[in-house]
């Protein structure tokens, strides 16, 4: 693992977007004009070159499914899957999709539509099970194409650290799959999942999140359901934002030094607003919280997938935490959002280390392949 900081770190914003804002005012407009131009093709939506896709690279993780023994589990208990997409379960269609868009491998993980809020603890328990035994199913399948994360029955502990150890170890299991929170309670900081997070460090497993979908969930209530429907847009990276600062202001990353923690859509709100968190916690107030680092520092205990809209944004993003902190997140096939995730990256025609780390290098080391 190499945690020294990458050449683009320092020298992206010399090179890529001086030089962008250089051009642009050549051209009598700032920078920011030149990104939202509606001429413009959005940053996510970059298509091949003439070259086309070329070799599969990319290793996504944040790529959901729903397979066909889950989504009948979920039927017998009365929920059955609402617009169920096809490539969520179709491992053959999928598989070709992959190579028309350059994805080498998914880590296959839940959408937001989790089931545990749902639930009672047995029905999650059997649920968890379900679809653990499909993934694993399915990368003894195709080993080379997928490999599967953990989901876990948290509305018990006992029952998820259960699930956990069952599963550990068998093939393609690669990562473990939990919600933000649930129902707008941190259970990540109850005392009595603990042991959960301390298993999962000895089992040297990434813990991926992901918000969960429904009003219950939503921190701004009923106001962002819509018309026009903004949990998604708002609640997502502000659920993002208060995991990653209690991970630090509680002492949880010093407590499990070795824990990997893969946020999503690029950490939601939380790199942005990452120095005022630290401003209000340890500067306005007398937070009594002593941690081990500067509170700088634990950005880069976090990964965040690139699933942000705006060049400008991932700019901020490989400036503020290295490309070496950076993996691949698409949202498919719940969004679609990234279809191309090369050609979405070659916008930025980073150094040929800084691509390979983001597109592969860093999943590898996280997932251990």
């Amino acid at each position: 693992m190499n945690d020294s900081p990458p050449i683009a770190r320092r020298d992206f914003f010399k090179t890529g977007a001086a030089a962008a804002a250089g051009i642009a005012m050549l051209r009598g407009r700032p920078a920011s004009a030149q990104a939202t131009s509606p001429k413009s093709i959005p940053w996510w939506a970059a298509r091949p070159g003439k070259g086309g896709v070329g070799k599969p690279a990319a290793i996504d993780m944040h790529a959901h499914w729903s397979p066909l023994a889950y989504n009948k589990a979920l039927a017998d208990l009365g929920q059955p899957v609402a617009n169920p997409y096809p490539l969520d379960n179709d491992f053959d269609k999928r598989r070709q999709w992959m190579d028309d868009h350059g994805d080498l491998m998914h880590c296959l993980t839940l959408s937001g539509g989790m089931p545990w809020q749902r639930t009672s603890a047995q029905e999650g328990a059997h649920l968890a099970q379900v679809i653990n035994d499909a993934g694993i199913q399915v990368h003894q399948k195709y080993p080379d194409r997928f490999v599967t994360s953990i989901e876990l029955p948290i509305r018990d502990y006992e029952l998820a650290l259960k699930e956990l150890s069952r599963v550990a170890g068998q093939p393609g299991v690669r990562a473990v799959h939990l919600p933000d929170s649930i129902e707008k309670r941190d259970y990540i900081f109850d005392p009595g999942f603990a042991p959960i997070l301390a298993r999962i460090q000895e089992l040297n497993y990434p813990i991926i999140f992901h918000q969960l979908d429904g009003v219950a969930n939503n921190y701004g209530g009923s106001r962002t359901v819509g018309p026009p429907p903004l949990a998604a847009g708002i609640d997502a990276p502000i659920e993002h934002t208060f995991l990653a600062s209690k991970f630090i202001y509680t002492g949880t990353l010093d407590k499990y030094p070795n824990l990997q923690i893969v946020l999503p859509h690029a950490g939601g709100a939380f790199p942005y607003l990452a120095g005022r968190v630290e401003h209000f916690l340890f500067h306005m107030n007398d937070h009594g919280t002593s941690l081990k680092l500067p509170f700088r520092d634990y950005l880069r205990r976090f990964h965040y997938d690139y699933l942000i809209y705006y060049p400008e944004a991932f700019r901020f993003l490989m400036g503020l935490v290295g490309s070496d902190r950076i993996v691949v997140g698409t949202d498919n096939f719940a969004a679609k959002d990234v279809e191309y995730p090369s050609a979405v990256l070659d916008q930025f025609k980073l150094p040929a280390a800084d691509r390979d780390r983001i597109l592969k290098g860093n999943a590898m080391r996280l997932l251990h392949l």
